[in-house]
């Protein structure tokens, strides 16, 4: 299987992406991860994504999408893969696209995590206090929900167009939204 997760920032895309690939015996595919795991080993661009973070610049479209697709090269993706933090916005839609068609690999659904922005910005607060996350004060997570409402809520409409678009509630329990995802997925 195949999926990609959307959802905004605090929805817990990500807790819910190890859980999922678990259970689908893919590997979740994080940007993030990605990001760190080619910094770390010094590719090239690994290189240059770093040449971007260490300054606080965004790394741009053309460097995440080579990572991603030469991740998506890699053995562990034969089954499916799920991607979390890709696409985050049209330009990279069009790139996986090209991605999956030259291997003739389409995606079979994108699951989006919805919930509520109040609730979303009381979530991140008390992970921050709990994490000691200095960094993430209410203004800065408000930015971020703006990024994510103009970049890549965009897509939901994209992929809704496409016929591809599973919605789930994000609020309760892991095990609830968990089980949302699977009867969402169960029920296509």
């Amino acid at each position: 299987m195949r999926l990609v997760l959307l959802g905004p920032p605090g929805a817990g895309k990500g807790t819910q992406a190890v859980g999922l690939a678990a259970r689908l015996g893919v590997p979740a595919i994080s940007t993030g991860d990605i990001f760190r795991s080619n910094i770390k080993g010094g590719t090239e661009l690994g290189k240059l994504a770093q040449s971007y973070t260490s300054t606080g610049r965004l790394v741009p479209d053309e460097v995440t999408n080579d990572m991603v697709r030469d991740r998506l090269t890699h053995d562990d993706v034969a089954p499916g893969f799920l991607l979390d933090g890709y696409p985050r916005n049209a330009a990279q839609v069009d790139a996986l696209d090209a991605m999956l068609a030259a291997a003739g690999t389409p995606l079979d659904a994108v699951v989006l995590i919805t919930a509520d922005t109040d609730a979303l910005v009381a979530r991140l607060l008390k992970r921050a206090e709990i994490e000691g996350r200095e960094d993430d004060t209410e203004d800065v997570i408000r930015h971020r929900q703006e990024v994510y409402a103009a970049e890549t809520a965009p897509l939901i409409d994209i992929y809704d167009g496409r016929g591809m678009l599973l919605r789930v509630d994000g609020m309760g329990e892991i095990t609830e939204v968990t089980d949302r995802l699977f009867a969402a997925l169960d029920g296509r």
